[in-house]
């Protein structure tokens, strides 16, 4: 019962300061106040403030961590609506995946090498441009750390998001499809949740690239350790 009872209260509290967020977010709609930003961030104080140990959140969280397969697959549904479109402009939509994958993974290589860092760091490092949970598995194959390979993708994410709109602004892609792909290239699920401010062609775009990144992402990782780090 008192287990029940917490995870409801994680739940609500969850759920609130995402819409208290989100409706900062649309009031003054500055990159960085992105709900995912600002509700991770809000929430992290209010369990260090109150000395709320982690696994504690958790037994709500977790609750929450089941609507993702959900929300995951919702994705097809605009994917599906586009899917002319998508056939249509597939060639130039793969090979815009294709090098923004290899970018977005030798950048994460020769960075960290420049840096001096360990090679489980690079390894960990390396699937930064991939959806979470692939990442995760990417970087436990390859000798690295998972859960840390998670925050980079955050980090990646959240970059994205932040200078996303405005770099789109700089080159004047105004193309959904553009618009699309480079969310879901650069930042993953993070990406395709702000994608949907550029309408529901951008979402399909979107979640047609991280699903694909993560794809050619795990095809390449073992390529590029052996180029790169052996």
């Amino acid at each position: 019962m008192e287990r029940t009872l917490i995870a409801i209260l994680i739940i609500v509290l969850t759920v609130v300061i995402y819409l208290v967020m989100n409706r900062l977010y649309f009031r003054f709609h500055y990159p960085i106040l992105m709900p995912a930003i600002t509700a991770a961030v809000a929430i992290v104080l209010i369990l260090i403030g109150f000395n709320i140990p982690y696994q504690t959140y958790m037994i709500g969280g977790d609750w929450i961590n089941l609507l993702l397969g959900p929300a995951v697959v919702s994705l097809a549904y605009p994917l599906y609506k586009q899917r002319v479109t998508l056939w249509e402009n597939l060639v130039p939509i793969m090979g815009g995946l294709f090098i923004g994958t290899v970018v977005g993974m030798t950048s994460g290589i020769l960075f960290a090498k420049y840096l001096g860092f360990s090679k489980e760091i690079i390894y960990t490092l390396l699937p930064k441009s991939v959806t979470t949970p692939v990442a995760m598995q990417i970087a436990s194959d390859l000798g690295g750390i998972p859960s840390l390979a998670a925050i980079f993708v955050m980090i990646a994410g959240f970059t994205g998001v932040i200078f996303g709109p405005s770099l789109l602004k700089v080159f004047r892609i105004h193309h959904f499809i553009g618009q699309g792909v480079g969310f879901g290239t650069a930042s993953h699920a993070i990406g395709t949740a702000k994608a949907f401010e550029y309408g529901e062609k951008a979402v399909s775009m979107s979640s047609v690239a991280m699903t694909v990144c993560a794809v050619i992402g795990s095809l390449l990782a073992p390529l590029f350790v052996w180029i790169f780090l052996i």
